[in-house]
């Protein structure tokens, strides 16, 4: 791997600026291929990526490069691919076009399908698997805010692609089993579902034992359909995946005690298909609770709730109103 070539962001959208914001703090070349909306807005206010621990890092619009052409890829060491998952194909085309051959493809997506398509349309590129675990809010005016914890995974490889990549406040580690890691990210991923549903930030939906109660069931589906296909989740905390639906559904008091010893929450956390839903666009629905419905239809295991989650973000994206705040009954069907 080339080291001393930019890396460049394909599909830089939060995830993809608060990434490479922090690492061009920490004086890595870093280009940004973006939209033009997300172009304008840090030519004009420059690149703000902060934490929920109140730290922060300021970048002038010059100290990274910027474009909305994806031949700024042509002189790539790393591409670091942070597009929605529908776009994965189009943005592997660009990257085939573009990219020199030796370009490591790194992807950060969400989902479990995105490396396979990457790999299919880049033939014999090397392209890993990544894990982001953490939410990141487009706060407006080139601020890109991190609002959970916990550090990015990256499969193994002989270069060390992940140690590479760490610098400080951007820790990536890499991981000998990431397609667990992905899934067990998955299974986590699907309370991205409620939240955008309820319209409330993460750590208040999770003060609450009813949407906890909600979202344990929907869990235990989800840990029910990887079963019977086979598939060990690895857990990206302390906890046991297969505890988490038990923990989820104890008393508030013992629930947030654990909790605040395993994740650090900001009280303002939203997910990403909050912001999908307020912003109007597409969810990537099919790509979480879709991709798990498929697994248990091939196992023949019955997910009635998560399917009447998945028609509920279907009602909402056609509403185009943005988060429907619906509660937890509600969402069950029963009020």
């Amino acid at each position: 791997m080339v080291t001393d070539r930019p890396i460049v962001v394909a599909g830089a959208g939060a995830i993809g600026c608060f990434v490479g914001g922090m690492l061009a703090a920490s004086s890595r070349r870093v280009a940004l291929l973006v939209r033009p909306r997300v172009k304008t807005e840090i030519e004009r206010f420059g690149l703000r990526p902060t934490d929920f621990d109140g730290s922060e890092k300021r970048l002038g619009a010059g100290q990274l490069a910027l474009s909305e052409d994806p031949a700024i890829l042509h002189s790539a060491g790393i591409v670091l691919v942070t597009v929605k998952s529908a776009d994965s194909a189009d943005v592997a085309d660009q990257i085939a076009r573009h990219a020199p051959q030796d370009a490591v493809i790194v992807s950060l997506q969400n989902g479990i399908g995105n490396v396979a398509v990457l790999r299919e349309r880049l033939g014999g590129r090397r392209v890993l698997a990544g894990m982001v675990p953490f939410n990141v809010i487009a706060m407006g005016d080139g601020r890109f805010h991190r609002s959970t914890s916990g550090d990015i995974h990256i499969g193994e490889d002989e270069a060390n692609t992940a140690a590479a990549l760490s610098v400080p406040g951007l820790a990536m580690r890499a991981s000998g089993d990431i397609t667990g890691v992905q899934w067990g990210k998955l299974i986590i991923n699907l309370n991205n579902a409620l939240s955008a549903l309820s319209d409330m930030p993460l750590a208040a939906q999770l003060a609450n034992r009813d949407w906890r109660r909600l979202f344990a069931d929907q869990m235990a589906e989800g840990l029910a359909a990887l079963k019977g296909a086979g598939i060990t989740p690895v857990s990206s905390t302390p906890i046991p995946m297969s505890w988490t639906p038990a923990l989820l559904r104890l008393p508030d008091l013992i629930f947030n005690a654990i909790l605040g010893r395993t994740m650090k929450i900001d009280p303002e956390a939203r997910s990403s298909m909050w912001q999908d839903l307020k912003q109007g666009r597409k969810t990537e629905i099919d790509y979480l609770q879709g991709a798990v419905i498929a697994l248990a239809e091939q196992n023949h295991v019955e997910v009635p709730l998560m399917r009447r989650i998945v028609a509920l973000i279907r009602d909402a994206e056609a509403a185009g109103s943005g988060p429907p705040r619906l509660t937890p009954q509600q969402i069950r069907g029963t009020a």
